[in-house]
């Protein structure tokens, strides 16, 4: 497959995606025209779910998603009309302004946009990676093809080993140390078992690594005994493995950079093995299309 459009209005995640792609994303999305987007086979999109919370206090829009970027993912599916769709966003969108939410995406995607929608939420670390990293994920197809008698469509299936995190920890003396007296007056200034403190014996998925990971948070962070401090922030690499990015990827910005746009991401293996889920149901309908204008030339 290949990419013939991509949207991202942060200049810091622009200049990630074109060191590693040779594209520059375009920018806002919000701003760009749907006709001016090239045609596609399958739309892929995260969204932020925040902004739905004003859904039904707002008077005299066109549409109830308007003013979230829902609304301009709803407007470049019914204008291009792709075979499918890929969506992802935090598991909390199921139940976000008590389900209200969801009920209008689920009746946007299936009622107004004429798709059928799956929806799951998975766990990254049962697909492989060392990181606990629940998201839902919403897939559609458009219903003229899944009207097809072969179509068939199955959520990949999980791992049947948890992949620890202590395979990937390296040894830092320098670069992401936290000092002692942050850990002394904040890390470590309640005895309750937190934050995470990770090594290469540790045999078990981390906690999901936030875009603040810089920050240093003590009750949702993970942090690894080693440095000269005797404690640091996970590595680039280690950052990497947590979110199933190959070790060349590159990543041309600064540290703070880095956790935001690791920890903004998706995990990488997961979105993968959907994909191939997706591609292969689509070739299944267009494998039954060809057969069927196949036997009708024969006749």
């Amino acid at each position: 497959m290949k990419c013939v459009f991509s949207s991202e209005w942060d200049k810091f995640s622009q200049q990630t995606y074109a060191e590693n792609h040779g594209d520059i994303p375009y920018g806002d999305i919000t701003k760009i025209h749907e006709n001016d987007i090239p045609n596609h086979d399958i739309l892929t999109a995260g969204f932020p779910c925040q902004p739905f919370s004003t859904i039904g206090l707002r008077q005299g829009f066109n549409h109830e998603t308007q003013g979230t970027l829902f609304f301009d993912i709803v407007r470049i599916l019914k204008a291009k009309r792709p075979k499918a769709f890929l969506l992802e966003n935090v598991s909390g969108l199921k139940t976000h302004n008590e389900g209200k939410t969801f009920e209008v995406i689920q009746k946007t995607l299936q009622n107004e946009l004429d798709y059928k929608i799956y929806f799951n939420i998975l766990d990254s670390a049962d697909y492989g990676v060392p990181q606990h990293r629940r998201r839902i994920y919403i897939i559609g197809f458009a219903n003229e093809l899944t009207k097809d008698q072969n179509f068939n469509f199955q959520w990949p299936a999980k791992n049947k080993k948890v992949v620890g995190i202590g395979r990937h920890i390296e040894q830092h003396s320098t670069g992401y140390n936290i000092s002692t007296h942050l850990q002394n007056s904040y890390i470590f200034k309640v005895d309750d078992g937190r934050p995470q403190i990770v090594d290469e014996n540790s045999n078990f998925p981390v906690k999901t690594l936030v875009s603040t990971y810089h920050k240093i948070q003590r009750l949702t962070g993970t942090f690894v005994k080693d440095g000269s401090t005797g404690l640091r922030l996970l590595s680039e690499n280690e950052c990497k493995a947590v979110m199933g990015f190959p070790k060349n990827f590159i990543v041309p910005v600064s540290r703070t950079q880095m956790y935001r746009q690791f920890g903004n991401s998706v995990a990488v293996p997961v979105v993968q093995k959907i994909a191939k889920q997706i591609k292969a149901s689509l070739i299944q309908v267009e494998a039954n299309t060809i057969k069927i204008k196949k036997d009708k030339a024969l006749v």
